[in-house]
């Protein structure tokens, strides 16, 4: 994929994913993480992709749209009229929940921020895909690093999550699991 002559001259594409209703002491701090992520990436030069809806999605989409970025959301339901305001491609799916797999797959790297357990699914699904992931105020989640392959690497603050994203973001995926059903 790295030789691949597309990926070199197509914008980078970087998934934000995390709570879409946080709540709680922290939700106030994770959706200015999430706003400063999505405007560091944008600024960056990278597409900012999300599940087009509140919260975490919303967030991270108006930071970027804020610094001129561009966003995109990858709806679960069937009307784009759905996304946050500040999503300028929706693409309704009509998946549901299977949207985070297109969410996580469409990107070239992902941050996690904050979250529950349809982030760690999130997680989950990137690193099987091949998509490094960066978590910031997130799960704990470790990878095997003498299995090559994506990891999960933690950051400290959001402008140490863009920057890592961008950077994974420009190697590329790794390869998909074998378990990922490609053979």
């Amino acid at each position: 994929m790295k030789n691949d002559p597309v990926s070199t001259t197509r914008p980078r594409m970087v998934a934000v994913i995390g709570d879409g209703d946080p709540r709680g002491p922290d939700a106030h701090r994770i959706l200015e993480m999430a706003e400063e992520v999505g405007q560091m990436l944008a600024r960056g030069g990278a597409t900012v992709v999300t599940g087009g809806l509140g919260g975490v999605m919303r967030a991270a989409s108006r930071g970027a749209l804020g610094v001129d970025g561009e966003t995109i959301g990858i709806l679960p339901g069937t009307d784009p009229a759905e996304a946050n305001e500040y999503v300028r491609v929706a693409i309704a799916t009509g998946l549901g929940v299977v949207r985070n797999l297109v969410v996580v797959t469409s990107a070239d790297a992902v941050v996690a921020i904050g979250g529950r357990h349809g982030t760690l699914s999130e997680i989950g699904l990137a690193l099987r895909m091949g998509r490094h992931v960066v978590t910031l105020s997130s799960w704990r989640v470790e990878t095997d690093q003498r299995l090559g392959g994506p990891q999960v690497h933690r950051a400290k603050d959001p402008r140490d999550a863009a920057a890592l994203a961008l950077r994974l973001a420009k190697e590329g995926p790794a390869a998909p699991s074998e378990s990922a059903g490609h053979r």
